[in-house]
């Protein structure tokens, strides 16, 4: 299917030869209704509407006055004959508000029929019974003798109460099955996509904000099962039809080359390449396919590199089925899927480089991974030193001590700490290799451990999650996706099995698609539920299909490249703490952690990281929300001259210049507060018993937040205490509102922390300065070894979010502060 022309209007072509001549379709003819029985006809249909209309009432009566949002009303479904299609235009009338919402045919040959959808707002509810009442009387017939009303009426076969099965417009095989959550295509009647909005969020139905505007339609997604759409129709009169959202990779890749190569073609029309100076995704993988013409234009020759010229530089042929290209795609890209299905311009921000780390056969030897991942970002850094990049590594092993520092991951972590070059690496949490059992997902996740070296404490660690829920491809009717939608995607592993002393693995979880299963076959990844992507192999196919965790750290790589683009003066902790710092949990993640234990979060938040990271919130702005960046150092330890112990010297205090007259006009208004502090540990592995003396990090940070009666001066005699009391291992002793944190103290692992306070406005106006301190780490401990006067650096990400309000958080603290504003909403 070659891409569809823009804009033009399609007709029908009649005839052959010279005598051929355009028709435009949407015209028919006029043609006289079939005759009917007037009595019977009449009655008949006075008794189905009467129904429809008693049926109709019972919705209106079920309304839910909490939710419900827009003029109250019902759908009535009108079938008629597939020839008498002149009916459908006098179904609507403007004046009683009665519209013409859908039509659709069903029904073969002679059996086929029309079905159209009206609603009926709850005012004009006997409209069609008074016009079948018109009709049935005689003594009201035309001036021609013809019952009134007839080129209606006797066109109509029956009338009942519309359901979500008769505003779906798409083939009936792919209407959902019950319990089933999919993506709609909502359309929206004019003018009501606001209170839409309303009713889908107050039942918590998950719905993309993005729309496509028409003149008398919106068009959003929205996921929900059937009963969940039933409930929103209910309760608001908005929708006009439902189509299942589709187009799915499987479209694309049921194409033969030539009509691939033209999919391709129009989209780099569109593409607007990025410059010499744009940062770069550095892919560590199995080589790409330079000359593939979605990856040349990002791609040049001189940033293609191997660790072993052996090897060359190109994808390889066998073993490992183009993962390099696939990478690519994704890293440059994102999901291919909604490029070739949009029409607006794509400008490209950043570039890729390409380090081939696989060896065409057979397998690197597994002691050395830690020297190739260092030696292959020394290759690309020589060719481009001064170019600002993400590493992005899908390549995992098995870590026989889950959690525990290897070779591998602390050179990823030496790498990233580097202090001549600080570096921002994006790593995949691995995936399951053995078959996935839909009966025991995803709670068999949470034996399956993130794999060597995505332990890396300084990394980015990518898990996955999965949105991908539509299976549109007939050879798979009757499959059923494995993964919920919102929730974990069927293969990511996750850290719940580690020791608590280690960190929050996976930190993020990016789209990785799903599998499917038929109930009686080990699940398959099938192309419907897979990101699309670019294939190593265009001579004979330019597309391909990927997902699991790598997929997820393509996007995680994406995401953080672009985050350079717009912020090319970022230190890397700051791009990656900005990427946390935007992530949220989804319903279905939310779900599982309602009511939970903090022993239960805590696995929870092993299993999922922070969430779903949102480019938008990690750079743009809303004005009631307010978020404020810091990138700042301290001298975490000290040590007296001729003393062969080092302490605890510096706590850095920030003030927090809070906008505090809009903060105490809101009063009990609730709000949120989030904190993420993000820095950089220079590893020191061994297997020593990791006890504080053998500790593997160089340092470890903290942050506190002033309460709202404390002086500053008790601000800091509260943080000595609690520091001291974290390193003799005593029972942390919360402070007044300390228990409004969501986390508490198991945010306190690796070098990454984040968590939510939740309080009131006038509470929250109090809290106006947090501290950062330090708790120990090798370089306190290990004096020797001169470190113990060593600058750390961090990046302190701040957020009031005031949802629900309209008060201008952002305009009174942008007008008087010193500290950097990030432009961001949480």
């Amino acid at each position: 299917m070659p891409p569809p022309p823009r804009n033009l209007p399609h007709f029908r072509i009649e005839g052959s030869g010279e005598t051929e001549r355009y028709t435009n379709p949407s015209r028919p003819t006029t043609r006289q209704p079939p005759y009917r029985d007037r009595e019977q006809h009449a009655a008949a249909l006075t008794a189905a509407i009467a129904q429809a209309i008693r049926a109709g009432r019972g919705e209106l009566g079920a309304r839910e006055p909490t939710i419900a949002d827009g003029e109250p009303g019902f759908y009535l479904q009108v079938t008629v004959p597939r020839g008498e299609s002149e009916a459908i235009d006098k179904l609507s009338n403007r004046t009683q508000r009665v519209e013409l919402v859908s039509v659709k045919e069903n029904g073969d040959g002679g059996n086929a029929f029309l079905e159209a959808t009206v609603f009926v707002p709850a005012g004009a509810e006997t409209y069609y019974l008074e016009k079948v009442e018109a009709y049935r009387d005689p003594a009201r017939n035309t001036r021609t003798g013809h019952p009134a009303n007839e080129a209606l009426v006797a066109r109509i076969d029956n009338v009942r109460l519309a359901t979500v099965q008769s505003l779906f417009t798409d083939d009936i095989a792919l209407f959902p099955l019950p319990g089933r959550p999919v993506w709609w295509e909502v359309w929206l009647r004019r003018d009501t996509r606001e209170r839409f909005m309303h009713v889908a969020d107050r039942l918590n139905i998950q719905r993309r904000e993005h729309a496509v505007s028409f003149r008398e339609r919106d068009v959003v997604l929205a996921l929900a099962d059937v009963a969940a759409m039933t409930r929103l129709i209910r309760n608001c009169d908005a929708v006009a039809e439902l189509r299942l959202a589709k187009d799915t990779p499987a479209l694309f890749l049921s194409m033969d080359g030539g009509e691939q190569a033209e999919w391709s073609d129009e989209l780099l029309a569109r593409v607007n390449p990025p410059g010499g100076s744009a940062p770069a995704v550095c892919l560590l993988d199995s080589g790409v396919t330079q000359g593939h013409p979605l990856i040349q234009n990002v791609l040049d020759e001189a940033d293609m590199h191997t660790v072993e010229p052996a090897w060359g530089k190109a994808d390889t042929a066998t073993l490992w089925n183009g993962h390099g290209t696939a990478m690519s795609g994704v890293a440059i890209y994102g999901d291919l899927h909604p490029l070739f299905a949009g029409t607006q311009p794509v400008d490209l921000q950043h570039r890729l480089e390409s380090v081939k780390i696989l060896p065409p056969n057979g397998q690197n030897d597994p002691e050395l991974y830690g020297a190739i991942t260092t030696e292959a970002v020394a290759r690309a850094e020589t060719q481009a030193p001064h170019r600002h990049r993400v590493v992005c590594m899908a390549v995992t092993s098995a870590n026989p001590v889950p959690g525990r520092p290897s070779s591998w991951s602390s050179a990823v972590d030496q790498l990233c700490f580097d202090e001549d070059n600080r570096r921002l690496v994006v790593l995949s949490a691995g995936n399951i290799r053995s078959a996935v059992n839909p009966a025991t997902y995803p709670d068999a996740n949470d034996l399956e451990p993130v794999e060597d070296p995505a332990q890396a404490w300084n990394a980015l660690t990518a898990g996955a999650f999965t949105d991908k829920v539509n299976i549109t491809d007939p050879d798979y009717a009757g499959w059923a996706p494995v993964g919920t939608p919102g929730d974990l995607s069927p293969c990511s592993r996750t850290s719940v099995t580690w020791s608590r002393q280690w960190p929050i693995k996976p930190d993020v979880v990016f789209e990785g698609g799903n599998v499917a299963s038929d109930g009686a076959q080990e699940p398959e990844p099938i192309d419907d539920l897979r990101l699309l992507t670019t294939h190593w192999r265009p001579a004979r196919r330019l597309l391909d299909t990927m997902g699991d965790t790598s997929a997820a750290a393509a996007l995680g790589a994406n995401m953080a490249a672009r985050i350079m683009a717009a912020r090319p003066n970022l230190w890397p902790e700051t791009v990656r703490g900005m990427i946390v710092h935007s992530a949220e949990w989804t319903q279905a993640m939310r779900a599982r952690m309602a009511g939970r234990s903090k022993t239960e979060l805590h696995s929870l938040l092993r299993r999922y990281g922070y969430g779903v990271p949102d480019l938008d919130r990690a750079i743009l702005s809303a004005s009631n929300d307010l978020t404020l960046m810091i990138e700042d150092e301290l001298r975490p330890f000290d040590k007296e001259q001729g003393s062969s112990t080092a302490k605890a010297r510096d706590m850095r205090l920030h003030r927090l210049p809070w906008p505090r007259s809009e903060l105490v006009a809101l009063g009990e208004t609730p709000v949120q507060f989030r904190v993420t502090l993000s820095y950089f540990v220079e590893p020191n592995p061994g297997e020593r018993g990791w006890t504080r003396r053998h500790r593997y990090a160089s340092h470890n940070l903290r942050f506190a937040v002033k309460q709202a009666t404390e002086t500053v001066d008790d601000f800091r005699r509260r943080i000595n205490r609690v520091a001291r009391e974290e390193e003799e291992g005593l029972p942390f002793t919360p402070g007044a509102g300390d228990n409004n944190w969501l986390l508490g103290t198991i945010r306190d692992r690796g070098s990454l922390h984040s968590d939510w306070w939740t309080g009131t406005a006038i509470d929250l106006a109090g809290r106006d300065a947090i501290g950062i301190y330090p708790v120990g780490g090798w370089w306190k401990e290990k004096p020797y070894l001169d470190r113990w006067d060593t600058e750390a650096r961090y990046s302190l990400i701040v957020t009031i979010r005031a949802p629900g309000t309209n008060v201008d958080l952002y305009t009174p603290v942008a007008n008087q502060i010193a500290i950097p504003v990030v432009v961001g909403r949480p």
